[in-house]
């Protein structure tokens, strides 16, 4: 088929209850979704089924994008790799020492979770270089290859080389896997250099040999994805969403999987940035609530929230992410007593299997989705667009269970249920904006995921924030939002000098080549050089600190005289609002130098939206709101019969096929022209 026949993109995201599909027609900007249960040994598979649901012949299909949780589920489980460490003499033990301290500070018997690769298998080799780079001892490469020999003799399935300050200076890893690949040249390798190229030798040891762990298994189920692709006779090529907010190709994710760890929250959070710059929004709260996790992210002055590390499962990982704060917060978030009687919810989840006592697959603890079903939130017949019948009766028995120990009646025990993983959200929530000096008020909660519109309202009123935004198709808005990503390459390298016009010039020196490696990375993807754009930062702090802040440059800022000053001043900004201080005078280091290439992906287009008279008919429910003792006949409205423009009172309950928004009385809601739902508190 001709190329310009080749009109439909296709965005998946892999969650752990279930895949969602968004098909994109890009000549009348045209929304399709479907969900279908995720299987985890028929992930590659159930691709194709769910592709082939929509009925488009496979060569009109320009595109693949792609969200996973192959890798972080591997993490999570433990279940990956054998993975072998080759180290620098004496720094066998990096893993095991970690930080020294405690996490969880008052926690006296907190234990940190073992190394994900044994003592035995941390070898150690005679090489050294110095914090510039300088080579101190050379590589004892016959001593290399005992160690690896052991490795191998001993089963493991990948090797991680981590060798001191390889940031600086890469020959000794990159002498490493010459030598170890013409030896063995079917072990996965990963290099610490290009893993996470920045100092701190426990947390870049820690990704490269997290980047092992995970390896093979995602890049089996990436080949197991494309030959699936290819017997289908789909030939689109896929792009796989990144930690960052930006794809990749099959290739690179599959060599540096440990970017891919947080792709399913990042492409909810790269869709609500671009829907709300759509929207005029430009200091907006993402959350987005899922079966066992409620996740939370921040866009401010429309620019998203990122960072330089997190810990997953107990162990840190460096490199350039979405900030997203995740809380055992879900559909699935089970309700439970501690040894004081209190009601708590979470952070355990039902999962997908058994899941809530209402699906009917053997679960009998309460949730949170139980004690929706029990206020009457849910319809019983039409959870799924009616694909699952809920079984009321089960979920009342279980959360009666609960009911009964506290003391209370059935209802007010689900309400109490609810509070809890109201407030538990509402606190994720603070630790973005007000313990960063940010006010909850002068954002915009967008709520999305299959519980999103559940729990928005209250959610938001408990932050007295005055405006709700549900998104078309919400349960499948990560999806949609991985359609609006571009590609996306960050370079990093840790260059630590004082911040002064004598030394600046060794870190622009330094961007450069970043930029460099950067824009050819984004250029073999096929994107012209001259539209491939770029994003400086550097990271910053005040002399005799031991953490940074990362500032973005202008691009305008290319001379030394201009990041000093400008630099400067927006790092002062930064410290004053994080921290109540800054002295603009004061001494400053330069850590490490960022550099970004993007290649512009053309966005999918908002599609207008019209009423569908077909759903217009309405009826009424019983539902317990908050605070109320008895159960308030509530309408029910299909979201599709929703007028654009038209203003409905609450309380009110909007259903569509994947999803239910709750309108609590004291709140109104409208849909704008292109099907969102706008709910803010009535006025009247």
């Amino acid at each position: 088929m001709e190329a310009q026949n080749k009109h439909f993109r296709v965005a998946i995201d892999v969650g752990g209850t279930f895949i969602d599909f968004v098909l994109i027609d890009e000549l009348t900007g045209r929304v399709r979704i479907e969900k279908i249960a995720s299987l985890p040994d028929e992930l590659a598979g159930q691709l194709v089924a769910g592709l082939s649901s929509f009925g488009v012949e496979p060569d009109a299909v320009r595109q693949i994008f792609h969200g996973m949780t192959v890798g972080v589920n591997a993490l999570i489980q433990e279940k990956g790799a054998k993975v072998g460490l080759i180290t620098t003499r004496g720094f066998r033990d990096v893993l095991e020492m970690g930080r020294g301290g405690r996490t969880p500070v008052y926690n006296f018997v907190y234990k940190p979770p073992a190394p994900i690769v044994p003592r035995a298998l941390r070898r150690e080799v005679n090489e050294r270089l110095s914090v510039d780079g300088e080579v101190v001892t050379p590589l004892d490469l016959e001593q290399l290859d005992r160690e690896v020999d052991f490795l191998v003799s001993q089963g493991a399935t990948a090797v991680s080389v981590a060798f001191m300050h390889a940031y600086a200076n890469p020959a000794h890893e990159l002498a490493a896997r010459k030598r170890i690949a013409a030896r063995h040249p079917d072990i996965p390798l990963s290099l610490s250099h290009e893993i996470a190229s920045v100092w701190r030798e426990y947390e870049r040891t820690s990704t490269t040999v997290l980047n092992s762990f995970i390896q093979p298994t995602v890049e089996t189920y990436l080949n197991s994805v494309r030959g699936k692709l290819t017997e289908a006779d789909y030939d689109a090529p896929v792009a796989i969403m990144q930690s960052s907010g930006g794809v990749a190709d099959p290739e690179m994710a599959a060599a540096k999987p440990i970017r891919t760890m947080m792709s399913g929250p990042a492409g909810g959070v790269i869709g609500a940035a671009f829907l709300c710059e759509q929207l005029g929004y430009s200091n907006v709260i993402c959350t987005d609530v899922g079966g066992t996790t409620y996740d939370v992210a921040l866009i401010e002055e429309g620019k998203i929230l990122e960072r330089s590390e997190t810990a997953i499962a107990g162990r840190p990982i460096v490199g350039s992410l979405i900030d997203v704060t995740s809380i055992g917060a879900g559909g699935g978030s089970i309700a439970w007593l501690d040894h004081r009687n209190g009601l708590n919810v979470g952070p355990r989840s039902a999962g997908a299997s058994p899941g809530p006592a209402c699906f009917g697959k053997g679960g009998t603890e309460a949730t949170t989705t139980d004690a929706h079903l029990v206020l009457g939130w849910l319809d019983p017949e039409y959870f799924l667009g009616g694909r699952i019948k809920l079984d009321v009766s089960a979920a009342a028995a279980a959360v009666e269970r609960l009911a009964k120990q506290l003391g209370l009646t059935v209802s007010a025990a689900a309400q109490g249920i609810v509070a809890i993983a109201q407030n538990n959200m509402a606190n994720a929530i603070r630790t973005k904006t007000v313990a960063r000096g940010l006010d909850p008020r002068e954002f915009v909660l967008l709520a999305y995921g299959g519980g999103g519109g559940v729990f928005a309202c209250a959610v938001a009123e408990e932050l007295d924030i005055r405006k709700v935004v549900v998104p078309y198709a919400p349960a499948n808005f990560s999806a949609w939002g991985i359609l609006t990503s571009d590609y996306m390459e960050d370079e990093v390298r840790t260059k630590v000098l004082p911040f002064t016009a004598e030394r600046i010039g060794v870190a622009l020196q330094t961007l450069d080549e970043l930029e460099a490696r950067a824009v050819n990375a984004i250029a073999n993807y096929g994107f012209a050089r001259e539209k491939i754009a770029v994003v400086r930062r550097l990271d910053l702090r005040f002399l005799g600190q031991e953490y940074t802040l990362t500032i973005g440059l202008d691009s305008a800022w290319r001379d030394p005289e201009s990041v000093l000053t400008n630099a400067r001043r927006e790092f002062v900004k930064a410290h004053r609002q994080l921290y109540g201080h800054g002295d603009p005078a004061a001494a400053m280091e330069l850590v490490s130098v960022r550099c970004r290439a993007i290649g512009k992906v053309q966005p999918p287009a908002l599609a207008r939206v019209e009423a569908n008279a077909d759903t217009a008919a309405s009826r009424e429910r019983k539902v317990h709101f908050h605070g109320t003792q008895a159960s308030v006949s509530t309408p029910v409205i299909q979201r599709e019969s929703m007028q654009p423009g038209a203003v409905v009172t609450g309380p009110v309950i909007i259903e569509e096929w994947t999803t239910t928004t709750v309108v609590p009385p004291g709140w109104r809601v409208n849909r704008d022209d292109y099907g969102n739902l706008t709910i803010e508190p009535d006025a009247r």
